[in-house]
C-alpha cells in the first residue's frame, strides 16, 4: 500500500485500526407496484384564462383570536368526568375520593387584537382518522428499513445516560390559596437562563444555571374492501397502515430483537497500532435566536426510524390494582421491559430511600438504562398505612382474542383507477349545505353508484341520536358535515388542537400540544372500541423545544414512584400530607421530608404547591447519581468534503465564514473543544494545538487503514486555540481551489471521525457533495431518470448498504451523532447516506443544485440555516423514555435514534428541533379508570457540563362511547403518525402499498362513523366535524413530494422528504403536508396582532385552489421551508410598486428572492407578516417571488392540492372515490 512520506510539519505517529466490516446486507427489494389509470383532463385549475368570480376574496376576521378554552369543552357531556377541583385529599375522605387527580393546561394566551371583534374560534374542529382493522386479512406492518431485525449491538465503553421530554408553551397557573401567591417564570429569550429554584429550607445560593440557546412486528388486520387487480395483475391485496388491532398480533411471527440493555460497557476491540507515513504540511492562513413561535402562533405537526421492539416477545405484565384509592397489595413495576431486564437495570437515581427519593450514598449504576430504567427492584420499605410487598412474578401473556368474523370482502378498484368523469358545473355549484335537497345532475351525474337522496339536517340529526350520552345539544366536534356538499371546508383561521374534555382545574396544568401530543384527545376504553373507530393512536412528542418559560428545579430529591419510576407531577393525588398515589401504577408513596417545604412560598406542609406538583413541563437539575462518568465537554467535529466538486460549489466559503461569525456563540463552557477533517481521495487532519505558530496539515493516504497521525493534538480547546482555528478558517477555502481531485472517500473520513470522538463523544457535522467513490462505503448511482415520473414502481427508497449504520450505530455507542448536510446537484444516493445520521439521533440538511453563484437562494438558505445550526442549544448524552398509565403500551418509535430497549430511546445528541412520534396499543381494559396519563422524560448533558431531566406529563380522559372517540380526534396529529406510518411501509414494501394504505385509512375511518348512525343512506359522504379535514390532509399527503407518482421526482428529492417526516415536528410537518395560502395585496390592520412593538397582520387562510386566484391579486403560500409569492397579470401597479419596488407587472424579474425594505405601508405590513412567519420555525424558508404565466409557476401550482393534475385527482374527485369505496 503506498504511503505519502512526510514532507514538512511534524512526525507521523500511528493510530488504532480500523475493525473489518461484516460482509454488506442485500438491498431491501420494495414490493409490486400499484398501478395508477390516468383520469380525463377536463376538471381542476384554471389554466390560461380563468377569472375569480366576484365574492371570492372577503376579509375575515383574523387568525388569531381570542381562545375561551377555558369553557370550550365545558359543554361536553356535562357532568361525564366528575373530577374534584382540588387535587389534596384530607384523610377524612381518603378513601372515598377518586384516585389519579389530573390537571390541563391553557392553550396558547390570546393575542393582542386590533381593529375589530375576535372571530369565531375554529380550533375544536380538529381530528384524525384511522384504518380498516377487522380481522379478515393479514396485513404487514410498518417495519423498519431493512427487512430483517436491527441487530447491530453498539458496542461502546460509554454508555448512554437518562432522559427528559419537553412540553409546549408554558403557562403558570393562578394558585387561588392566599398563602401560596401566584407563580410567575420570567420570560426570557431563548437560550438565555432559566430561572432555578432551590426547594431545601436552607438550600445555599448558587449561581443561576446558563443553558443555551420499530417496530418490525407484524399486525394481522383484515379489510373487508380488497382492491381488486389492475388490468397488469391477477390479484392485488389492499393494505392498510399498522398498528391498530393489537389483539391480532402473532407474538411468535415477530423477529427475534436484539437486546442492548447490557451492551453499553462493553469496549471497542483496540488492535495493536500500526506505523504509516504521514504528510505534514504547513497551512499557510491569513492573518486573522432566534425567537421560537409566539404564543399567537398557530400550532402544527412531526418524523423518524422504526426500530425492532421486543415488546411482544416480553412477558404479560401485572400491575397494582387500583380500588377505592388505594393500592393493591401487590403493586408491581410499570414498564415495558421484562423481567431480565428489569433485574439488569437499576434504579435511575442509582439509589432511593424509602421516600422515593435520590440518595448519593447509593452505588453508581452500571448502565445509561440504569439511570433512567423501568422499575426499583429492591424490596421496598413498607407503611403501615400502605404496605408494599415485594412484586408479584408476572404471568404468562395473555392468550390472543379470537378474531372477528370476517365480513364478506367485496371487490374495489385500486385507488386511481376508474375514476367518474367529473361534471366541470361543480365548480359552480351553489347547493347549500344540508338543504335536504337532492343535487342537480349535471353537478354530480359523474357518481351514480349510490343515487339515493342526501339525506337532510333533520335526517342526520335523528339519525346522529344514538351517539349523544345525553339529551344535551350535541358538542361541535360531533357536528355531521356533508363532505361532498361542503365546498369550503378549510377554516379561515388555523385549525387548533383540540382541548381534552377535562375539568376545568384539570386543563390549566396538562402538558401543552406543542410538545406533547396525543392523536385521540379521548382515550378508547377497550382496545375493540379502538378497532371499531378504524382511528390511529399515538403520541406526537417535540421534548427539546425552545421554551421562553420553563420551571428549573435544583433539589437533593427528586420525587418519584418507587414502582414505575413516573416523577411526581400535577396529577398525582395526595392521600395526606405524607403520601401520594402514583397516576400511572396508582403506587402509594411517601412523601420525603425535604419535599414538605414550599421553596416559593417558604411554607412548610403544603407539598401539592410544589412546583413540581403545579407544572406539567418541568426541567430538574440531576445529582451525580444520574452520572455514569463526570459530564464531558461540548465537542464538534467538522468533516468537509474539498474534491473539485465541493471546491466548484462554494460552500466552504460560507461555511468558513459562518463558522468565523459563530465561533464564540458555540454552545459550551471553557471546556469546549474543536477539530476539522478535510477529505477527497485522502483524508487531511489538522494539528491546531496552542503554541504552534501556524496550522498543521496532516495527510493520510491509506484510506483502507485509516489511523489518527497525532490523537491528542486534532481536537483542540476551542478558547486555547482560537487564533489557530480563525487562520485555519481564512485559509480553507482558498487551501484547495487548483485541485482536481474528483473521488471522494467519505467512508474512510467517516471512520476516522469516529476514531476521534469515541473518547468524549459530541457532534460531527459532514459536509458532502457527491457520491462516495472511494473506500469503504463507495456507492454506484441507482438512479434511472426516465423513471422520475413513474406511476408503478419507485425502487431504491431503501439504502444499498449497511455500512453507514453500522457506523452509526457504533457512534450512537460512543454518545457521537453525525450531521448530514448534502449539497449536490446530482444524484447522490441520499437513502444511504441518511442511514448515519438516522441511527445516531443526528439531523439531515439538503441543499439540491447547490451553488454560491449560480443558486443564490441556496445559498443564503445554507448561511441562515448554518446560524441556527450552530447556535441553537444542545443536549449531550441523552436519552428519553416514556411512561404510560398501566394498559396502555407503546410498540412503535418514529424519529432519529436507536432504540436501547422496547421503552427506551437513545440520544447521543438532542436538539430544540427534533420531533419523535410513537405508536399507542391498548393492551388492557381501562374500565377501573376515567383518566390516563403520559410521562416523558429526557436526561441530558446541557452544553455547559450540567446533567438535567426535562418531564412532560400529559393527561387524557377514558371514554366508553365511539361517539366520545370521534368526538376528540386532533386530525393533524393523526395525519402526522400516518405519514410516519407510510414512510416505513414505502421503505419495508412499496410507495404504491403506502399510498393504498393512506388511502384505506379515509375509507375505513368514514365507513366506521357511518356504521354507527342508524337509519343512515349511503348517498351523502357524512363525517363528524372532527374528522372533516382527514380526506383533504390524505389527499395533501398523497400529492406531497415523498408519496406523489406521475410527477418528475428526483429519487434525492423524494427521500429528503421522507427524512423530513420521520424528524420534523408537528408544528412544521403540517406546512409541508399542507401548505397555508394568503391573500396579501389587500392586508389592513384588522385583526392584526402585536408582537415586539410590531404589527403583525393576520389575512384569513385560502383554500388551496386556483378558484381562489385572481388576477387582479397577489397570493403568498407557505409551505414550510419555502415560500411561494404568486403575482397575478392584473395585479395593481400600486402594490407592485410599493411591495416590490417595479413599476409593473412586466419589470419583475423572473428570479426574484428578496422583498425590498420600502418605506410604504405595504411593503410594511408585507415584511411584517413574512417575517412573522419565518421567526415560527427554526430553518429560513427560501422565497420566490413567481409571476403568473411564468415557467416557474409550475412548483407553485403543484401545492394546489384540491385541482387536478395530470396525474393526480382532485378534492372533489378523491371524495367520490371515498364515497364509492364505502359504498361498495
Amino acid at each position: 500500500i503506498a504511503r505519502i512520506p512526510p514532507m514538512f510539519g511534524g512526525a507521523a505517529t500511528s493510530g488504532a485500526v480500523a475493525p473489518t466490516d461484516p460482509s454488506l446486507a442485500p438491498h431491501q427489494q420494495n414490493g409490486p407496484a400499484q398501478s395508477q389509470m390516468q383520469v380525463p383532463s377536463g376538471y381542476g385549475l384554471h389554466h390560461q384564462n380563468y377569472i375569480a368570480s366576484s365574492g371570492h376574496y372577503s376579509q375575515g376576521p383574523g387568525k388569531m383570536t381570542s381562545l375561551p378554552l377555558d369553557s370550550q369543552c365545558d359543554d361536553y357531556y356535562s357532568g361525564l368526568y366528575a373530577v374534584p377541583t382540588q387535587n389534596v385529599m384530607p384523610p377524612s375522605t381518603a378513601n372515598q375520593q377518586a384516585g389519579a387527580q389530573q390537571i390541563y393546561g391553557r392553550g396558547p394566551p390570546a393575542p393582542h387584537l386590533v381593529g375589530s371583534t375576535p372571530g369565531s374560534f375554529q380550533g375544536a374542529a380538529s381530528s384524525a382518522s384511522h384504518l380498516h382493522t377487522s380481522a379478515s386479512q393479514p396485513y404487514s406492518s410498518f417495519v423498519n428499513h431493512y427487512s430483517s431485525p436491527a441487530t447491530y449491538s453498539a458496542n461502546s465503553s460509554i454508555a448512554s445516560q437518562g432522559f427528559p421530554s419537553t412540553c409546549g408553551h408554558y403557562a403558570t397557573s393562578a394558585v387561588s390559596n392566599a398563602a401560596y401567591p401566584s407563580v410567575s417564570y420570567p420570560s426570557l429569550p431563548a437560550g438565555d437562563p432559566y430561572g432555578q429554584m432551590f426547594t431545601s429550607p436552607n438550600a445555599p445560593t448558587v449561581r443561576p444555571v446558563k443553558d443555551h440557546p420499530f417496530s418490525g412486528q407484524n399486525t394481522a388486520i383484515g379489510h373487508p374492501l380488497p382492491l381488486p387487480p389492475p388490468p397488469s395483475q391477477q390479484h392485488h391485496q389492499q393494505q392498510s397502515l399498522s398498528g391498530y388491532n393489537t389483539s391480532s398480533w402473532s407474538p411468535s411471527g415477530l423477529p427475534p430483537t436484539n437486546d442492548n440493555s447490557s451492551s453499553s460497557a462493553v469496549p471497542p476491540n483496540v488492535h495493536l497500532p500500526k506505523s504509516s507515513p504521514v504528510v505534514s504540511t504547513a497551512v499557510s492562513g491569513a492573518p486573522s435566536s432566534r425567537m421560537p413561535p409566539t404564543a399567537h402562533h398557530p400550532v402544527e405537526p412531526v418524523t423518524s426510524v422504526t426500530q425492532p421492539s421486543d415488546l411482544l416477545q416480553q412477558k404479560g405484565m401485572q400491575y397494582g390494582e387500583y380500588v377505592n384509592n388505594q393500592a393493591s397489595s401487590a403493586p408491581t413495576p410499570l414498564s415495558s421491559a421484562s423481567d431480565d431486564e428489569e433485574e439488569e437495570e437499576e434504579d435511575e437515581e442509582a439509589g432511593v430511600d424509602s421516600s422515593s427519593t435520590t440518595s448519593s450514598a447509593s452505588p453508581m449504576p452500571n448502565s445509561y438504562e440504569a439511570l433512567e430504567g423501568g422499575s426499583y427492584p429492591d424490596v421496598l420499605s413498607s407503611s403501615a398505612s400502605s404496605p408494599a410487598p415485594d412484586p408479584a412474578p408476572e404471568p404468562d401473556p395473555a392468550p390472543v382474542p379470537a378474531p372477528a368474523t370476517p365480513q364478506p370482502s367485496k371487490m374495489a378498484k385500486p385507488f386511481g383507477y376508474g375514476y367518474p368523469a367529473l361534471q366541470p358545473g361543480y365548480q359552480n355549484a351553489t347547493t347549500p349545505l344540508h338543504s335536504g335537497v337532492q343535487p342537480s345532475g349535471s353537478v354530480y351525474s359523474g357518481f351514480q353508484q349510490c343515487p339515493q337522496q342526501y339525506p337532510g339536517v333533520s335526517q342526520l340529526s335523528s339519525s346522529l341520536g344514538g351517539l349523544s350520552l345525553q339529551s344535551s345539544p350535541q358538542p361541535e366536534s360531533l357536528r355531521p358535515v356533508n363532505l361532498t356538499q361542503e365546498r369550503n371546508i378549510l377554516p379561515t383561521a388555523p385549525v387548533w388542537a383540540p382541548v381534552p374534555n377535562l375539568n376545568l382545574d384539570l386543563k390549566k396544568l396538562n402538558c401543552s400540544p406543542d410538545s406533547f401530543r396525543c392523536t385521540l384527545t379521548n382515550i378508547p376504553q377497550t382496545q375493540a372500541l379502538l378497532n371499531k373507530a378504524k382511528l390511529p393512536l399515538g403520541l406526537l412528542l417535540h421534548p427539546f423545544r425552545d421554551l421562553t418559560q420553563l420551571p428549573v428545579i435544583t433539589s437533593n430529591t427528586i420525587v418519584r414512584c418507587r414502582s414505575c419510576r413516573t416523577y411526581i407531577n400535577p396529577f398525582v393525588s395526595f392521600i395526606d400530607q405524607r403520601r401520594w398515589k402514583c397516576n400511572l401504577c396508582y403506587r402509594v408513596n411517601d412523601v420525603p421530608e425535604e419535599f414538605m417545604y414550599n421553596p416559593l412560598t417558604r411554607s412548610y406542609g403544603e407539598p401539592h404547591k410544589r412546583p413540581e406538583v403545579q407544572n406539567s413541563t418541568v426541567e430538574f437539575i440531576a445529582s451525580s447519581d444520574y452520572m455514569l462518568r463526570p459530564p464531558q465537554p461540548a465537542v464538534y467535529l467538522f468533516v468537509l468534503d474539498v474534491s473539485h466538486n465541493a471546491v466548484e460549489a462554494g460552500y466552504l466559503t460560507i461555511l468558513c465564514q459562518s463558522l468565523l461569525e459563530n465561533l464564540d456563540k458555540l454552545p459550551g463552557d471553557s471546556r469546549t473543544r474543536i477539530g476539522f477533517v478535510t477529505f477527497d481521495s485522502t483524508i487531511h487532519f489538522y494539528n491546531l494545538q496552542e503554541g504552534l505558530s501556524q496550522p498543521q496539515m496532516l495527510i493520510v493516504s491509506d484510506i483502507d487503514d485509516v489511523f489518527l497521525p497525532t490523537p491528542d493534538s486534532l481536537l483542540v480547546n476551542l478558547y486555547e486555540s482560537k487564533e489557530l482555528i480563525r487562520d485555519l478558517l481564512n485559509a480553507l477555502p482558498n487551501m484547495f481551489t487548483n485541485t482536481r481531485e474528483t473521488h471522494s472517500a467519505l467512508g474512510p473520513a467517516l471512520q476516522a471521525a469516529f476514531k476521534l470522538m469515541s473518547p468524549t463523544g459530541g457532534r460531527v457535522s459532514v459536509f458532502q457533495t457527491q457520491l462516495p467513490s472511494l473506500g469503504a462505503g463507495l456507492l454506484q448511482s441507482r438512479e434511472d431518470p426516465n423513471q422520475r415520473s413513474s406511476t408503478k414502481v419507485v425502487q431504491h427508497l431503501g439504502p444499498a448498504t449497511d455500512f453507514y449504520k453500522k457506523l452509526a450505530l457504533d457512534c450512537s455507542g460512543q454518545q457521537t451523532a453525525v450531521d448530514l448536510f448534502l449539497l449536490s446537484s446530482q444524484y447522490s444516493d441520499l437513502a444511504s447516506l441518511a442511514c448515519m445520521s438516522k441511527y445516531s439521533a443526528g439531523c439531515i440538511y439538503y441543499y439540491p443544485s447547490f451553488h454560491c453563484i449560480h443558486n443564490p437562494s441556496q445559498a443564503e438558505k445554507l448561511q441562515k440555516d448554518l446560524k441556527r445550526y450552530l447556535t441553537r442549544k444542545i443536549g449531550f448524552e441523552a436519552v428519553m423514555r416514556i411512561r404510560c398509565t398501566k394498559g396502555l403500551s407503546m410498540h412503535t418509535f418514529h424519529g432519529n435514534f436507536f432504540v436501547r430497549s422496547t421503552d427506551l430511546l437513545s440520544l447521543a445528541n438532542i436538539n430544540p428541533d427534533a420531533g419523535f412520534a410513537v405508536q399507542l396499543s391498548i393492551e388492557e381494559s381501562l374500565t377501573d379508570t376515567s383518566l390516563v396519563c403520559f410521562q416523558t422524560a429526557l436526561l441530558y448533558t446541557s452544553s455547559k457540563g450540567e446533567r438535567r431531566i426535562r418531564v412532560h406529563t400529559l393527561c387524557l380522559p377514558v371514554v366508553s362511547s365511539l361517539a366520545d372517540v370521534y368526538a376528540g380526534v386532533d386530525v393533524q396529529a393523526a395525519i402526522c403518525l400516518l405519514a410516519n406510518m407510510a414512510v416505513d411501509r414505502s421503505v419495508s414494501s412499496s410507495l404504491s402499498d403506502a399510498r393504498d394504505a393512506l388511502v384505506n385509512a379515509v375509507v375505513d375511518s368514514l365507513s366506521a362513523y357511518g356504521s354507527t348512525i342508524s337509519n343512515f343512506q349511503h348517498s351523502a359522504l357524512i363525517a363528524p366535524n372532527s374528522l372533516k379535514l382527514f380526506p383533504l390532509y390524505v389527499l395533501a399527503l398523497l400529492k406531497q413530494k415523498a408519496f406523489r407518482t406521475g410527477t418528475s421526482t428526483r429519487l434525492d428529492d423524494r427521500v429528503y422528504a421522507m427524512c423530513q417526516i420521520k424528524s420534523q415536528p408537528l408544528v412544521h410537518l403540517m406546512k409541508m403536508i399542507h401548505p397555508n395560502l394568503y391573500r396579501i395585496d389587500r392586508l389592513t390592520d384588522e385583526g392584526a396582532i402585536h408582537v415586539n412593538d410590531r404589527v403583525v397582520p393576520q389575512p384569513p387562510l385560502q383554500k388551496l385552489s386556483a378558484e381562489k386566484l385572481t388576477r387582479e391579486g397577489a397570493f403568498l403560500m407557505d409551505c414550510g421551508s419555502v415560500f411561494y409569492i404568486w403575482i397575478g397579470k392584473g395585479c395593481e401597479n400600486n402594490f407592485i410598486e410599493d411591495v416590490l419596488g417595479c413599476p409593473n407587472f412586466a419589470s419583475i424579474p423572473q428570479k426574484m428572492t428578496h422583498l425590498p425594505e420600502l418605506d410604504t405601508l405595504s411593503s410594511e405590513r408585507t415584511r411584517s407578516f413574512i417575517t412573522w412567519l419565518r421567526d415560527s420555525r427554526p430553518l429560513s424558508p427560501v422565497l420566490h417571488v413567481v409571476k403568473d404565466e411564468s415557467p416557474a409557476k409550475t412548483e407553485f401550482f403543484q401545492h394546489l392540492i384540491e385541482d387536478r393534475t395530470e396525474a393526480a385527482f382532485s378534492y372533489y374527485e378523491f371524495l367520490l372515490h371515498i364515497q364509492q369505496q364505502i359504498c361498495k
